[in-house]
């Protein structure tokens, strides 16, 4: 599979793979958020853009374009890359400099980082076609919270993007079952639920000093509830490939 990104003279962004971690999941008590697996894998399932430059931004709750004021810490940033208020509504927009090339069938999934949450601004998100558009796109937060003073850091990342396959959510066929219909999924859920119980119990017991003894690590290890692995594709961990040069590329 690849993903390529078109230059344009002067475009320099800053992509890279996106880290699993997150300074609030950091903060917890003994960094317990990251034993929920699916949390760290989503976190790093894509690519990051970074922030060229700090910037302060405040919307003043009206829907003109000039109701959004934007203060740069240096007065010598990049016209391509600084942010502007294009759409009105309370919007602020990013021109991404690239263009994005999939591979046929595949489109971007473009938007905020996964597990990031930003006071009193959110990301949007959108899906693009680009396996065939010649054209940029911009990637858009919109303000949640009027007067209030929005603080983008110097490399902090402004947008998260991954290939998603166009079809595949139109091919799905979705579907509600009785779980008595697959007997051996019944029985495990079973098995599991009740080992969870008795866990729980123990932990309330006779708490263990070593934070790794406080879960149970079924699913972060890929195992079912009789020990047995669940598949031979389990992931703890993404490797996600930097962006390269096309002279790296044919080495």
């Amino acid at each position: 599979m690849k993903l390529e990104c078109f230059l344009y003279p002067g475009w320099e962004p800053r992509i890279r793979p996106a880290p699993r971690r997150r300074a609030w999941m950091d903060e917890t008590p003994e960094s317990f958020a990251y034993r929920c697996l699916p949390l760290s894998i989503a976190n790093s399932h894509g690519w990051e853009i970074a922030n060229p430059f700090g910037f302060s931004a405040r919307w003043n709750g009206g829907c003109a374009v000039s109701d959004v004021e934007i203060k740069f810490d240096d007065s010598t940033r990049s016209v391509v890359e600084a942010p502007v208020s294009l759409f009105g509504e309370g919007v602020l927009t990013f021109h991404i400099p690239g263009l994005f090339r999939t591979e046929p069938g595949w489109n971007l999934w473009v938007g905020g980082a996964p597990n990031a949450a930003k006071d009193g601004i959110a990301p949007l998100s959108g899906i693009i076609e680009t396996d065939w558009s010649p054209y940029s796109f911009t990637m858009n937060w919109q303000f949640t919270r009027a007067g209030h003073w929005i603080r983008f850091e110097p490399d902090e990342a402004i947008a998260f993007f991954f290939p998603v396959e166009r079809k595949m959510i139109e091919e799905t066929v979705p579907s509600f079952h009785d779980i008595g219909d697959a007997p051996e999924l019944h029985a495990a859920f079973e098995q599991w639920s009740r080992s969870r119980d008795a866990f729980h119990k123990r932990m309330r017991e006779a708490p263990p000093r070593d934070p790794a003894d406080k879960w149970q690590k079924l699913y972060y290890r890929g195992v079912c509830p009789a020990g047995n692995p669940g598949t031979d594709h389990h992931q703890t961990k993404l490797r996600v490939r930097d962006f390269c040069t096309m002279r790296e590329t044919k080495k």
